[in-house]
């Protein structure tokens, strides 16, 4: 039998029996519907979280601090072999250091810096905050991609760059209970007044006055650069040797944490890993989307089985039908081997109405699904939209993602289900005897 006439007489029979077609179909239609809707659920929800932690320019960064020793079989612990400095088990990020990782393959900056030993108190006009300062061995901010609010990011001596924070965190100390705070300042092109403090040996409080004039204000981004002050390296290593009362030698002494940025955010758990190799310990976001991501596959999965438990009472319909079919088609099908149909013919034939059921069933569902996503969408986007507006932060834009491999899945999926359940009386059908098929009543 060839294929068109197989369809057209798979269809002529599908709509013989509307009725109990679409009545067996529809419960193709929850199970697939369901299944994309959970799924899509899921895999909105994993969207949402990983779009809001962090930005694409964070996820190519990884932290690495100096391994200053803790114990044999940890993957620091590589006796100081490698050029990193210090002794024993240590492994200090000193400049040959940075050396050997800039020359790691994927690597495309290694950027050095540091913090303040001591604390600072920043005063602009009459009002006041305490930030923390970093300094970057960098002419430019760029390399980290930052977003610029306003400004340069361009770092000289007796400038910085700040972030979006640092102007709210500033406050009245004259400040009345019951007035209203003042708003926050803006600080781009500002001249600012920093005080750090130190010690004397006998218990006095030392401060060191500078002013700083802010060149730049960063876009918040909802990270670790929003609360920083940033300023050249070179400046803040003179205030932390004010601090020490020593000089500061980085071939000994090495760096506190340098930022390795990779070319690409897809090898950054891998060149995480060959520096933790090197004996330093590197810390990057991207294991936190892995762990995540890791969560909302396991939780599509389960979202997924609990859809297909539809699906499955959905096949025992449609094997259910297809049996009753066979039981009201016997003289049909003995007619049809009479005149010379094959077992091969018969079988094709009810697998092919089988599918056919599963194939309406899911192409109902994936629509029912989709349109279904799209209307909570616009729901729960209004709804969240207004708690974000409430709570300050930035609304979420995505609650149910249906992507279209999940689509496709579903259509697939419920056209084998359909397959699968008419095989038992498809099977049935072809091994009927003519003879006895044809003196059935």
């Amino acid at each position: 039998m060839r294929f068109f006439d197989l369809l057209s007489l798979i269809s002529s029979n599908l709509s013989r029996r509307k009725g109990r077609v679409v009545l067996t179909a529809i419960g193709v239609v929850i199970g697939t519907a369901a299944v994309i809707i959970l799924v899509s659920l899921a895999n909105g929800l994993q969207k949402s979280a990983t779009s809001q932690l962090w930005g694409i320019s964070d996820l190519k960064m990884i932290q690495v601090s100096p391994n200053y020793g803790g114990g044999e079989g940890g993957p620091g612990m590589v006796g100081g072999k490698g050029g990193g400095g210090g002794s024993g088990n240590q492994k200090l990020l000193t400049p040959q250091t940075l050396k050997e990782l800039a020359a790691l393959p994927g690597v495309e900056a290694v950027i050095p810096r540091d913090y303040l030993y001591s604390y600072a108190q920043m005063r602009f006009g009459k009002l006041e905050t305490y930030p923390q300062l970093v300094g970057i061995e960098a002419a430019n901010l760029d390399v980290f991609e930052y977003p610029l609010q306003g400004g340069s990011t361009e770092l000289q001596r007796g400038t910085a760059v700040v972030g979006s924070w640092v102007a709210r965190s500033f406050y009245d100390p004259s400040l009345r209970p019951g007035q209203d705070p003042p708003p926050p300042p803006d600080l781009l092109g500002q001249t600012v007044r920093l005080e750090i403090v130190k010690w004397s040996n006998d218990g006095q409080e030392i401060r060191k006055k500078i002013s700083l004039r802010i060149v730049g204000v960063l876009q918040e981004t909802r990270g670790e650069a929003d609360g920083m002050v940033f300023v050249s390296m070179g400046e803040l290593t003179q205030w932390n040797e004010w601090v020490n009362n020593k000089r500061i030698n980085r071939n000994k002494d090495g760096y506190t944490n340098v930022v390795v940025k990779a070319t690409d955010p897809n090898n950054v758990i891998e060149l995480a890993n060959q520096i933790n190799e090197m004996g330093f310990q590197a810390y990057t976001p991207q294991s936190y989307i892995q762990n995540i991501n890791s969560f909302f596959i396991v939780l599509q999965i389960v979202f997924g089985g609990v859809g297909a438990i539809a699906l499955l009472v959905a096949a025992i319909g449609i094997a259910n039908t297809m049996t009753m079919a066979i039981l009201e088609r016997t003289r049909e099908i003995g007619l049809m081997k009479a005149i010379g149909a094959s077992n091969r013919d018969v079988l094709s034939i009810f697998l092919g109405e089988a599918a056919g059921i599963g194939f309406l069933g899911g192409l109902g569902g994936v629509l029912i699904g989709w349109v279904t996503a799209q209307l909570l969408n616009i729901v729960a986007a209004n709804y969240l939209a207004a708690q974000a507006a409430q709570g300050g932060g930035p609304p979420t834009t995505i609650a149910l993602s249906t992507p279209v491999w999940l689509m496709l899945f579903g259509l697939i999926f419920a056209t084998l289900i359909g397959l699968l359940s008419g095989l038992y009386p498809a099977l049935r059908a072809a091994t009927l005897m003519p003879v006895t098929a044809l003196k059935y009543e």
